[in-house]
């Protein structure tokens, strides 16, 4: 019988996950579409491969496997699996169409609807992913600007001005590399250290994990303004979850313009540019811009449901209010059993476990956490991505569960054998570097 969300006496059986993973081994490159949804995220012979149903906050993989989810589609999922109100509005309009040969009201719904809830949303733009939408910003800030560097702080997305900076930057011209620089979050000196008289634009998320310190996001407001640079906020993930209106109505900082995208449909593929009209206008004849599939219908109908709920329901606040019993209650369990070498930090609405070298490699010590929660019925990468879906049911689950798995970490750290109570190969890190990996040294203006 395949596992539920319960303390299973087995692992969990894999083997149509493992059926289908051979055959992508041979026809896909790198077998998955998205990274942080690859094997090698997961640790490699007990981790489910492959999912095919979900609910809530409850999915299935392809062996009957019931899991809670904490990944939520990496990001997407705001209000859950199948949640209604959306997947209503999506089958409505399909009974009319989804593409179609002139512009479709949603796309003036929508935008309407942007412009009430994001400050600064003076002029909406749509595409399908985040990096089109992070890619075009830099466009229009180079247009506006007249000026071609870039500074940034964060993942982007994976087009050549970005990746340029990184180690996976194969294929990319070295003049489009010597235009693209990074910046170190919470760091301003940095920032006045990069500057020069051809900066057009400096893109960061408002946070990671990690809370702006010092007036960190106001300060560089200040410096954008008094050096003729726009800023950017790349908000994927702080977008509708920190605030219905994102980190610029949770700082009270207003950005030249921002991107969305994950939150924003609960899962369909949509992705915004918003910004300020004066510097959004040059998308009018100046900067080329567009897609076949911008304003499909689908798409925009699951994004004015998803923006009316997250509305509703203020459902911030309950992400904040489930995702904080979540870390502090980890973070309580971890204290009592004297476990100084964990910690579950960041905003509650997405948090991070954290591991520190000292006890050992903190891949293999992720990866038999993560053994131990998916045998228990829990599908978990280290993170706390809330849901409106996650019930108090699910919660306090998830912490029992936590009571029963960190005394075996403990155990395996305290006698140095972690591996030894692996069954399965550890995980690999994540590309997700943010800082210190390409820099720029200091110049003076021209």
């Amino acid at each position: 019988m395949p596992n539920k969300v319960a303390f299973n006496n087995n692992y969990p059986a894999i083997d149509k996950s493992d059926e289908l993973y051979k055959i992508a081994l041979d026809l896909i490159p790198a077998t998955t579409q998205t990274l942080a949804k690859g094997p090698q995220q997961n640790v490699k012979g007990i981790a489910p491969k492959y999912l095919e149903k979900g609910n809530g906050s409850h999915v299935w993989d392809v062996d009957g496997n019931e899991y809670i989810d904490f990944n939520m589609g990496i990001g997407p999922l705001s209000l859950g699996y199948a949640y209604p109100k959306v997947d209503n509005a999506i089958k409505r309009q399909l009974e009319n169409g989804i593409t179609f040969s002139l512009m479709h009201p949603l796309e003036v719904e929508v935008a309407k609807l942007i412009h009430e809830v994001i400050p600064n949303a003076e002029s909406v733009r749509y595409s399908k992913t985040g990096a089109d939408v992070t890619t075009a910003a830099i466009r229009v800030a180079r247009a506006y600007t007249g000026r071609e560097k870039i500074l940034c702080c964060g993942y982007h997305g994976w087009h050549d001005w970005y990746i340029s900076v990184t180690d996976k930057n194969n294929g990319i011209p070295k003049a489009i590399n010597d235009l693209t620089f990074t910046i170190n979050y919470n760091d301003i000196q940095s920032v006045k250290d990069s500057i020069d008289s051809d900066i057009a634009a400096i893109i960061l998320e408002p946070f990671v994990f990690e809370p702006p310190k010092d007036n960190f996001l106001h300060e560089l407001r200040k410096l954008c303004d008094d050096n003729g640079i726009l800023l950017i906020f790349d908000e994927m993930w702080t977008g509708f979850r920190i605030a219905l209106g994102g980190a610029q109505e949770y700082f009270e900082v207003k950005a030249d313009m921002a991107t969305f995208s994950k939150a924003v449909a609960n899962g369909m593929p949509l992705s915004i540019l918003t910004g300020r009209k004066e510097v959004m206008k040059v998308l009018d004849n100046d900067v080329f811009f567009y897609t076949t599939f911008g304003g499909e219908a689908l798409s925009l109908a699951a994004a004015k449901a998803t923006i009316e709920e997250l509305r509703d329901k203020n459902v911030p606040a309950y992400l904040a209010a489930q995702g904080k019993k979540l870390k502090d209650g980890y973070n309580q369990i971890a204290n009592d059993l004297g476990m100084d070498f964990t910690k579950c930090i960041g905003y509650e609405c997405r948090s991070l476990i954290t591991f520190d070298a000292e006890a050992g490699n903190p891949l293999e010590i992720k990866a038999l956490v993560q053994q131990e929660m998916i045998k228990r019925g829990i599908l978990w990468g280290g993170f706390h991505n809330m849901s409106f879906s996650h019930t108090d049911a699910d919660i306090e689950y998830t912490l029992k569960v936590y009571r029963e798995v960190l005394p075996i970490l403990k155990k395996a750290v305290d006698e140095n054998s972690v591996m030894k109570y692996l069954n399965g190969e550890p995980v690999a890190p994540v590309f997700r570097k943010v800082s210190n990996f390409h820099t720029k040294p200091k110049q003076k203006f021209d």
